[in-house]
C-alpha cells in the first residue's frame, strides 16, 4: 500500500525551528519527486517546497533561506527543516508525490493527514 505519513509538528516560538518528517511505505521515495505544502483555514493549499528524483530543492519565495528539504534514501523519508519560523508560516503541513509523472512542481489530489505548526509566542 502507498503512504505517506507526515509527523514532527508542534508549537514552536517566533525564531524557532522545527524539522517534520515524511515517511514512505509501498514504494521508494527517491524514484519520484516529493512535495512538501501547507494550509491554513479558510485559505487553498500552497506549495512550500520540493525535491526531485536528482535531490534538486525548489522553495516557494516565502522560505527560502529559511527553510530547506532533504531525503534520506535509506530510511525512505524525506525532511523539511524548518528555521526562523514566523506566525505566518502556522498551517497543516503536507507532503504528497506528483498525480501525474514524477518531477517537481507536485501537483497532488491525494492528502494525508498533515501535521500542525503552530508559531506563536
Amino acid at each position: 500500500q502507498v503512504q505517506l505519513v507526515e509527523s514532527g509538528g508542534g508549537l514552536v516560538q517566533p525564531g524557532g525551528s522545527l524539522t517534520l518528517s515524511c515517511a514512505a511505505s509501498g514504494f521508494r521515495l527517491v524514484d519520484t519527486a516529493i512535495g512538501w505544502f501547507r494550509q491554513v483555514p479558510g485559505k487553498e493549499r500552497e506549495g512550500v517546497s520540493c525535491i526531485n528524483k536528482v535531490g534538486r530543492t525548489y522553495y516557494t519565495d516565502s522560505v527560502k533561506g529559511r527553510f530547506t528539504t532533504s531525503r534520506d534514501n535509506a530510511r525512505n523519508t524525506v525532511y523539511l527543516q524548518m528555521d526562523s519560523l514566523k506566525p505566518e508560516d502556522t498551517a497543516v503541513y503536507y507532503c504528497a508525490t506528483p498525480k501525474y509523472g514524477s518531477s517537481c512542481p507536485v501537483r497532488s489530489d491525494s492528502w494525508g493527514q498533515g501535521t500542525q505548526v503552530t508559531v506563536s509566542s
